[in-house]
């Protein structure tokens, strides 16, 4: 289980909460959110989530960006203004360290 902030993510129950509410995420969206938070604070490229994601062809490097916002939406006060998932321009995603 991680937590982050008012975030909890337990990838045994494959489950998310925000601020004690439940938050349904797609597969997709559950599985990049838990990659993110293996390491809080670490910078992925495309390319490395690509990579720990990679099952078969369910991610694909066009629609990464959109899964990403999708979880921003769900999980994010405010989505323009992420706390937990955050943009590191240039390079790639990190989830904010506890």
């Amino acid at each position: 289980m991680t937590q982050i902030g008012d975030l909890v993510l337990n990838a045994a129950a494959h489950s998310v909460c925000v601020d004690g509410v439940t938050v349904p995420l797609t597969r997709a969206e559950f599985r990049i959110l838990a990659a993110l938070c293996e390491s809080p604070g670490e910078v992925f490229t495309r390319s490395q989530l690509l990579d720990r994601l990679s099952d078969g062809g369910s991610i694909y490097e066009r629609t990464l960006d959109r899964h990403i916002n999708n979880v921003r939406k769900k999980i994010e006060p405010n989505p323009r203004d992420p706390q937990y998932v955050q943009t590191v321009y240039g390079v790639g995603y990190r989830v904010r360290r506890p």
